[in-house]
């Protein structure tokens, strides 16, 4: 019998796990509580009470300044759809939630580093605009290393363009829950992330714009134990609540309960 491949290690305590109880335990370590990362699909698994409808699956990166690092950026975005069997860094879904409608944004940290280009930010503006015009709420669940430098100032304006879709959501009075998973960065962290009527963040995520050593370069001073981590932020009151995977789908339901009400009977 071949035993490839059916161990892991805990990054939290180091431990060596079954494979198979991690999985069952929603990739949350049993010993120290540690979560590993997980894919955006398995995130809405999770989630989501049964199928559900995703949307803009034809959009696709236009590599508008036909940018090359060590390979040109149309190859690294062939590559990764090839290894993701995703068009981008993000699925967006509807479906339900204890009986509740909502959309659902989740991001995929493998597709060059959950990055946030044109399509990303075309994918939540239009999940935004759904809500809007079906009164919808809408949870955005971020992993991301910020902006996609292969687009340039194109991916920047994605964080004005999800801002001022979110404003208009606002207006219109519906709910938006932000979700913070390990690693929220960037210009993720520095628009629609942290825009949430609620926050909401995994144990020990890192969460930041920045990293510590430029920050530290900056300001010219000793920079805290766990700064850009969940709890550190909960402590600090820039996120609401740091809540264990294991534990957000029913926390999800009970905010839905509380901006809608009582749930209808199905008839």
């Amino acid at each position: 019998m071949r035993t490839e491949g059916l161990w892991l290690k805990c990054e939290g305590c180091k431990q060596i796990i079954w494979k198979k109880d991690l999985e069952d335990n929603q990739s949350v370590c049993p010993k120290c509580g540690a979560h590993s990362r997980i894919d955006a699909a398995t995130r809405l698994r999770y989630l989501f009470d049964s199928d559900y409808e995703v949307f803009d699956t034809d959009l696709t990166s236009s590599d508008p300044l036909a940018f090359v690092d060590s390979k040109p950026y149309s190859e690294r975005l062939a590559s990764m759809q090839a290894a993701t069997a995703l068009s981008d860094a993000l699925i967006s879904a509807k479906g339900t939630v204890e009986g509740r409608p909502v959309n659902i944004c989740a991001m995929e940290i493998k597709f060059i580093g959950g990055s946030m280009g044109c399509v990303v930010g075309e994918k939540i503006t239009r999940a935004i605009e759904r809500s809007i015009e079906q009164r919808t709420p809408i949870v955005i669940i971020s992993a991301s290393g910020g902006a996609r430098m292969q687009e340039g100032a194109i991916s920047l304006m994605q964080m004005a363009k999800i801002s001022g879709a979110l404003m208009r959501l606002d207006e219109a009075r519906v709910p938006y829950i932000s979700v913070l998973t390990d690693p929220t960065t960037g210009g993720v962290t520095a628009s629609f992330a942290m825009l949430g009527d609620l926050i909401l963040a995994e144990p020990r995520a890192l969460i930041g714009f920045a990293g510590p050593r430029v920050i530290a370069e900056t300001i010219r001073q000793p920079l805290p134990e766990g700064f850009q981590r969940s709890e550190f932020l909960l402590e600090h009151g820039q996120i609401d609540l740091v809540i264990e995977r294991r534990e957000l789908r029913d926390t999800l339901r009970r905010i839905l309960a509380f901006f809608a009400g009582p749930s209808q009977p199905t008839p």
